[in-house]
């Protein structure tokens, strides 16, 4: 299943008690790149934050896997995860009018 996994900052969290963690955080996301989970990972343009395209069985798998990067261990983000499915309109533009 291919999942969109939006960070959330929790409320009150800030980027200074981000610090500590990046350095764990980044290697936690290549472990999971490697593994196969993270497909695609992309900063976020509109604030701080990434989105994750990711591979797993399901939203329960997906949202486990992500608790376990150290931002959220610390309780300073949790992730929206958002189940994608291919795009079936396509024929639309064949049918005949």
């Amino acid at each position: 299943m291919k999942l969109l996994c939006l960070d959330l900052p929790q409320p009150g969290a800030s980027l200074e008690q981000y610090g500590p963690h990046m350095l764990d955080e980044v290697r936690h996301g290549w472990e999971l790149y490697k593994n196969g989970f993270v497909r695609d990972i992309y900063f976020r343009q509109d604030r701080p934050g990434v989105a994750i395209i990711a591979e797993a069985d399901s939203i329960e798998a997906a949202r486990s896997t992500l608790m376990a990067f150290p931002l959220a261990k610390a309780g300073l983000i949790g992730w929206d995860v958002i189940p994608l499915g291919p795009m079936l309109n396509w024929e639309l533009l064949f049918a005949k009018v």
